[in-house]
């Protein structure tokens, strides 16, 4: 069960059962899988902001890690440009939800960061000390702007070789999630699990939660 409680310690991501869609992304049905993990509090734990609430579900196969996040908003703030194929350097400095992945326990500074923006920018990044290397995950995504409900919705397939190989469900990986908003500081910072830190500061491998890997039921 993917608990919904924005103090939890624990995600889960469902199994996902049937065949994706036709652009490989799961069908709203299929997401309705797995149940939302929620937030709106900023990186402290404080300040909670109910209309910059933060959705997040998981979905996996063996082959793919699938996260779709429905963020609320109050403002829309984005780059107008990127890569030929939607990669953005620097996209944590405009409206960008992001998750950070530690399939690898034994170095608890090593992990993962993949963000995506409101116009479905994307960043991928193998994070270590002193290191922020492109982690060329061959991650695809999609993204559209609600404006009618003041939400954007993003979501993600991360291929599981770029993660871990070879990929075991049984295993617990260490996961946090984020959100930014807003053209200029004081910004909103957003976190799943509070990193606590005096400023802003998302890369506090500590404060992650753990994510485990649910199998499916047999009828």
């Amino acid at each position: 069960m993917l608990l919904t409680e924005a103090n939890s310690l624990e995600v889960t991501a469902a199994p996902l059962l049937g065949v994706a869609d036709s652009e490989g992304f799961p069908s709203p049905t299929q997401w309705e899988a797995a149940r939302p993990l929620r937030f709106c509090c900023d990186w402290q734990g404080k300040h909670s902001d109910p209309q910059r609430e933060t959705e997040v579900r998981l979905l996996w196969t063996p082959e793919t890690l699938f996260l779709k996040f429905c963020a609320r908003y109050r403002t829309i703030t984005v780059f107008p440009d990127a890569d030929p194929n939607g990669r953005r350097d620097q996209l944590w400095d405009r409206d960008v939800a992001e998750v950070f992945l530690q399939p690898h326990r034994a170095d608890p500074w090593r992990y993962l960061e993949f963000e995506v923006s409101p116009n479905g920018m994307w960043l991928d990044l193998a994070i270590a000390p002193g290191e922020k290397i492109d982690l060329q995950s061959a991650l695809r995504r999609r993204a559209v702007v609600h404006q009618d409900k003041s939400a954007w919705i993003a979501e993600l397939a991360i291929p599981m070789k770029c993660l871990v190989s070879p990929f075991d469900p049984k295993a617990v990986w260490r996961a946090n999630f984020f959100r930014v908003e807003g053209p200029a500081e004081p910004r909103f910072y957003s976190a799943w699990r509070p990193t606590n830190t005096p400023e802003p500061n998302f890369h506090v491998p500590a404060a992650f939660g753990a994510l485990t890997f649910a199998t499916p039921t047999s009828k």
